[in-house]
């Protein structure tokens, strides 16, 4: 059962790109682009719009990439408190560096990381002393008294003014972060008001995919954003500057919103009036004219908000997200009237579980089977349901052994004996790694391992929240995981 695609992302790049050109032609050939979300890796987007290519914001910079440069804002109290990504378990100091080595990579040019709230702690200069040995500028910009309320003293020497300045050679500058909170819209600002003192006439807009402003205020698709943004405590609302300027209705959120009229106060300061009478004004995003296939979008988000309750639980348990985070998420799903019961691989881990007194997962397959595994003394659960998926995939009969303890006995001596594990269980990876060993020997393993690439997509359920190396292995695979909250460690206690 293939899923129906949602979205056109061919259409999407051509406009995207067109929207672009307009605005940055519209200020005088300059203009910092404010990047929201990801740009690569946008795995949100392609789960509530099927046909969304995770990386189609990094393949409309590549179309951009002789007239584009990109910064990258990061937030010095993030580097001093070690912030973490929630989606792919890593700093947000790791995250730039993997950043700049990604852009890099393809061509793409990144002269400047921006530190916002810039103090001297031995983090920070440890980490610009590490950016600078790469050839990469560290621009120190600073806390700003009164900053956002205060707009006197914002547009002053003692505001933007004494922040460094950015110096950018494209006349588009692709503004970036390795995740919200970073200072992107104050390193803008601070760029429009240095170019006003150094005779630059240059603009801002911003790129933001979620929520879709052209959409209905409680469509699917906007609300699977407000679930993934229950941690911010981002609340869709209709825009009300620009339903009373345009009389029209447009989705935007309350940050946004709330931030608008301090905002137009200060691009008044900067250029004499504001180009822009609303906050979805700024925006360039053209997601809304992709979608293709509505009910697909609608299907995949509902799915996506019970997804997100899950990982609310998680986070909660972990102590990173509060009670109230738990509660928003829940009511989200009441509005789409969906459950945890709609999650059919959730039923079939919880079950394999109770029946076995083990930790368990199951995944469903892209034809709607479901495939579940076990903890054991050779296998993790993760382990075990990835080889019985592969298996099925590859229609072959379960007693038969794709691996030979030959492979697997040396992996748990090492294990065990070298790495001092605890436990010799063979994990998710591992696992993979000896079916692609034994593939040399074994032609029905080496049938196996091909079926990894229809994983992709899959939708998993474990009893417990999985160890970081066995949830990044599910990542990426593409396997859309879910945890319940409790401890890997705790041994489950068979119900007879």
């Amino acid at each position: 059962m293939k899923k129906s695609l949602a979205f056109d992302t061919k259409k999407y790049l051509k406009i995207q790109k067109e929207e672009i050109l307009k605005r940055i032609s519209s200020f005088d050939g300059k203009l910092y682009l404010e990047f929201g979300g990801k740009l690569f890796d946008d795995n949100h987007a392609a789960r509530v719009l099927p046909g969304f290519e995770p990386d189609a914001k990094l393949q409309l910079l590549l179309s951009l990439k002789d007239r584009a440069e990109i910064v990258i804002v990061i937030n010095a109290r993030d580097i001093n408190s070690n912030k973490v990504r929630n989606d792919i378990g890593i700093t947000y100091e790791a995250e730039v560096e993997r950043l700049i080595e990604a852009y890099t990579s393809l061509d793409l040019l990144v002269q400047n990381v921006v530190f916002s709230f810039y103090e001297p702690t031995p983090l920070v200069l440890e980490f610009e002393k590490k950016l600078s040995r790469r050839g990469i500028n560290v621009v120190k910009h600073y806390r700003i008294a009164g900053y956002p309320q205060d707009i006197k003293t914002i547009l002053s020497d003692e505001g933007l003014g004494k922040n460094e300045y950015i110096k950018t050679t494209r006349p588009l500058v692709v503004v970036t972060a390795p995740g919200p909170g970073s200072g992107k819209l104050a390193t803008c600002l601070s760029q429009l008001y240095l170019d006003k003192v150094n005779g630059v006439n240059s603009g801002y807009a911003k790129y933001e995919t979620f929520p879709i402003w052209n959409l209905p205020l409680k469509h699917p698709v906007n609300i699977a954003y407000e679930a993934a943004t229950v941690d911010l405590q981002d609340v869709n609302m209709i825009d009300p500057y620009h339903l009373e300027h345009y009389g029209k209705l447009a989705v935007n959120y309350n940050r946004d919103i709330d931030a608008f009229p301090l905002l137009k106060d200060i691009l008044t300061g900067i250029y004499g009036e504001s180009p822009y009478f609303s906050p979805t004004d700024m925006g360039v995003n053209m997601a809304g004219f992709a979608i293709v296939n509505e009910e697909a979008a609608i299907k995949a988000s509902k799915d996506e908000v019970i997804r997100r309750y899950y990982q609310a639980l998680k986070f909660n348990y972990l102590g990173r997200f509060d009670d109230e985070c738990v509660t928003k998420a829940e009511l989200l799903m009441n509005q789409l009237g969906v459950s945890k019961a709609d999650r059919k691989c959730v039923k079939a881990c919880l079950t394999k579980q109770e029946k076995t007194g083990e930790h368990a997962c199951a995944l469903e397959l892209p034809n709607g089977k479901i495939v579940t595994g076990k903890r054991s003394i050779l296998f993790g659960a993760p382990a075990a349901l990835l080889l019985n998926a592969l298996k099925v995939l590859a229609k072959i009969d379960d007693a038969i052994p794709l691996i030979s303890h030959n492979v697997l006995e040396p992996i748990q001596r090492l294990k065990v004996d070298d790495l001092h594990n605890h436990n010799p269980r063979i994990h998710a990876e591992e696992i993979l790694i000896a079916l692609a060993i034994q593939a040399h020997t074994n032609p029905m393993a080496e049938v196996a391992i091909k079926q990894l690439k229809k994983l992709r997509g899959c939708q998993a359920h474990a009893s417990c929240i999985l160890q970081e190396a066995e949830a990044n292995t599910f990542r990426k695979l593409g396997i859309d995981l879910t945890e319940e909250p409790a401890s890997y460690a705790k041994k489950y206690i068979h119900k007879n």
